[in-house]
C-alpha cells in the first residue's frame, strides 16, 4: 500500500506460555508447550480435557480490584496486554489523543461471564441474578473501549470480529489506517478467554479438538500424520503501530516494519477451506502485492497451522504462491506450543513475527515427530533457528472462509 510507513514499536503478550513479553519469547525459543489439563471447570465428562490456559495472571496488577469483577477475563487480558505494549513502546501520554486509537477484537467475547450469568439467572431470577455490569462485561468492543478510557486515546476505536482471523484483521486495518493518514498511533490485535464448558464442548461436538488428553504437551502437532485436532487456548496479543517518522523522531526501538496486508473470503464452506486453498493463495498474493514484494523476498511464514486437516491445504497454498521458492522458506506453527487462541491468535502470531525479525530467531514447530507426506516443507522442526531473515508473513484463516495475511520487514 502506498502512503506513510508504519513501525511496530511495542508488543504485549499473554498466552499459555506466560504473562509478559520476555516469558513468551523465552518459551517460544525453548520450544516449550503451554498445554495442560483443564483446571477452569470440571471437564471430566468431556471428550477433550486439555487446553492452553493462562497461568499466574493477576489482573490487579493493571486493574483496580473493585473493577475486576465488572469485566470478563478477555477484557482483563486486553487491558493488561495494552499496558505492556504501551510500556514496551515507551509511549507517554498521547500528545494528540485524537490521533491515537485502538482496534482490538475477539472471536467470541465474554462466554465465561455469559455462562455464569445464565446459571445465576436460573437460580436467583432476573431481579437478583443479573449484574448491572453484565452487558459491558461481555461485549467485544469493551476491550478496546476500556483500553481507550485508560490511556485517553480518542481516535478510532472498534472491534473486528472475524473468528480466527480477528487479531490479524485488526492489525491490518490499523496499519492501513495509519498508512493513509487516519491515525498516528494504534494499539491493535486480538484477545480471547473462552476456556469454558460451552466453548470446549461446542468445538468438541464438531470433533475439531484434539483428544490426546494423556499427553497434553504433545497434543498440538501441526503438519504431522497423527494430528487429531486443534487445542483451544486463551490469551492476548497486541502491538503498537506507529507512523514511521514519528517513531524515529522520538528515538523509538522499532521491532519491524509492517509493509503489507490483505483479506479475502473463500466463499466456500462455513468451517472448511476449499481443497486447493484458493482463498489463502489470493490472500498471500495480495499481501505481497500490497507490500510491493516478490515472493522470493519472503524468508519465513508463521503459518496458521492448527493441527487439523487444513494444515495440508495451507501447505498446498504456500506451494502454489511461492513455487520453487517454497522449498527455501522456513514455515513454522507456533500453535504447536501455545495452542489456538481463536480471535487472539492472529495478534499473538503477528507479534511473534515482529520479534522473530528483530532477534533473527525463528520459533519452531514442536511435536513434528511423524510428518504428513502432504506437508513437506521446512517447518523448523523441534528447535528454534538462528537465521538471517528480512521478510516474514503471518497467515490467519477462520470459520466462514475469512482469511488474513500480514507482511513484515526487518529494520536495519
Amino acid at each position: 500500500m502506498t502512503g506513510r510507513r508504519v513501525a511496530i514499536t511495542g508488543v504485549g503478550l499473554i498466552s499459555p506460555l506466560g504473562v509478559g513479553n520476555d516469558e513468551n519469547w523465552r518459551s517460544l525459543c525453548a520450544g516449550k508447550s503451554g498445554i495442560g489439563p483443564i483446571t477452569r471447570f470440571d471437564a471430566s465428562a468431556m471428550t477433550t480435557r486439555i487446553a492452553g490456559e493462562v497461568r499466574d495472571f493477576d489482573p490487579t496488577r493493571w486493574i483496580p480490584k473493585k473493577e475486576v469483577r465488572q469485566m470478563d477475563l478477555f477484557i482483563q487480558y486486553a487491558i493488561a496486554a495494552a499496558a505492556m505494549a504501551v510500556e514496551d513502546a515507551k509511549l507517554g501520554p498521547p500528545d494528540d489523543p485524537e490521533r491515537f486509537g485502538v482496534y482490538v477484537g475477539a472471536g467470541l467475547g465474554g462466554l465465561p461471564v455469559l455462562e455464569a450469568t445464565h446459571d445465576s439467572l436460573r437460580e436467583k431470577g432476573p431481579r437478583h441474578g443479573i449484574s448491572p455490569y453484565f452487558v459491558p462485561a461481555i461485549i467485544v468492543n469493551l476491550a478496546p473501549g476500556q483500553i481507550s478510557i485508560r490511556h485517553n486515546y480518542r481516535g478510532p476505536n472498534m472491534s473486528h470480529v472475524s473468528a480466527c482471523s480477528t487479531g490479524a484483521h485488526s492489525i491490518g486495518e490499523a496499519f492501513h489506517l495509519i498508512a493513509r493518514g487516519g491515525a498516528d498511533v494504534m494499539i491493535a490485535g486480538g484477545t480471547e478467554a473462552t476456556v469454558s464448558p460451552l466453548c470446549v464442548g461446542g468445538f468438541a461436538s464438531m470433533r475439531a479438538l484434539s483428544t490426546r488428553n494423556d499427553e497434553p504437551t504433545k497434543a498440538s502437532r501441526p503438519f504431522t500424520l497423527s494430528r487429531d485436532g486443534f487445542v483451544l487456548s486463551e490469551g492476548c496479543g497486541l502491538v503498537v503501530l506507529e507512523e514511521w517518522e514519528r517513531a524515529q523522531a522520538r528515538g523509538a526501538r522499532i521491532y519491524a516494519e509492517i509493509v503489507g496486508y490483505a483479506a479475502t473470503s473463500d466463499a466456500h464452506h462455513i468451517t472448511a477451506p476449499p481443497p486447493d486453498g484458493e482463498g489463502a493463495q489470493r490472500c498471500m498474493r495480495l499481501a505481497l502485492r500490497d507490500a510491493g514484494l516478490a515472493p522470493t523476498a519472503v524468508g519465513y511464514i508463521n503459518a496458521h497451522g492448527t493441527s487439523t486437516g487444513a494444515d495440508a491445504t495451507e501447505t498446498g497454498a504456500i506451494k502454489a504462491v511461492f513455487g520453487e521458492h517454497a522449498r527455501k522458506l522456513a514455515v513454522s506453527s507456533t500453535k504447536s506450543m501455545h495452542g489456538h487462541l481463536l480471535g487472539a491468535t492472529g495478534g499473538l502470531e503477528a507479534a511473534i513475527c515482529a520479534l522473530a525479525l528483530h532477534y533473527q530467531v525463528l520459533p519452531p514447530t514442536i511435536n513434528l515427530d511423524d510428518p504428513d507426506p502432504e506437508c513437506d516443507l521446512d517447518y523448523v522442526p523441534h528447535g528454534a533457528r538462528k537465521v538471517a531473515v528480512d521478510v516474514a508473513l503471518s497467515n490467519s484463516f477462520g470459520f466462514g472462509g475469512t482469511n488474513a495475511c500480514l507482511a513484515f520487514k526487518r529494520v536495519g
